[in-house]
């Protein structure tokens, strides 16, 4: 049998949690079916199949962005509510890299594009986010990268 896809296993766990009366994980998996079901919606006319898996991953980008801004504004009861929909929504992404494994990647992508320092850097970054494939963030590419070319 065929391994469920994100869109399905959403379904099931939106299921679960209501019958088991978990709101949270209710309310966040209803968060992320909008957002998924809208990722749907974009690709409709360009021919493309829609990603659900990078509609969620720009989903978790939001909410850490969110819970940074809510944490700078003294708000921590709203960025508790952030943290807690980031944390169920890690149960749907591929687990990140480590940071043997970034900088490997990163290792692999420097020696492909013959990068020799700094001022490569807008070189590199491309290849390193292919081969990272979504399993880690900018920012940690970035700076694996930086410290790579040692810059």
């Amino acid at each position: 049998m065929a391994e469920p896809t994100i869109r399905e296993r959403l379904d099931d766990d939106l299921k679960t949690a209501m019958r088991a009366g978990d709101a949270t994980t209710r309310d966040a998996i209803r968060y992320f079916l909008a957002a998924v079901k809208n990722a749907e919606i974009d690709a409709r006319g360009t021919g493309k199949d829609a990603d659900p898996v990078a509609a969620l991953r720009r989903l978790g980008k939001q909410l850490n962005d969110s819970i940074e801004q809510y944490e700078a504004g003294g708000r921590q009861d709203l960025a508790d509510h952030e943290r807690t929909q980031l944390e169920v929504l890690r149960r749907y992404l591929p687990a990140e890299l480590s940071d043997e494994e970034l900088n490997a990647l990163v290792a692999e992508a420097i020696a492909e594009t013959g990068a020799s320092g700094a001022k490569d850097m807008g070189r590199v970054m491309p290849v390193a986010m292919q081969r990272v494939g979504g399993r880690a963030d900018g920012r940690r590419i970035s700076a694996a990268v930086k410290a790579a070319l040692g810059s």
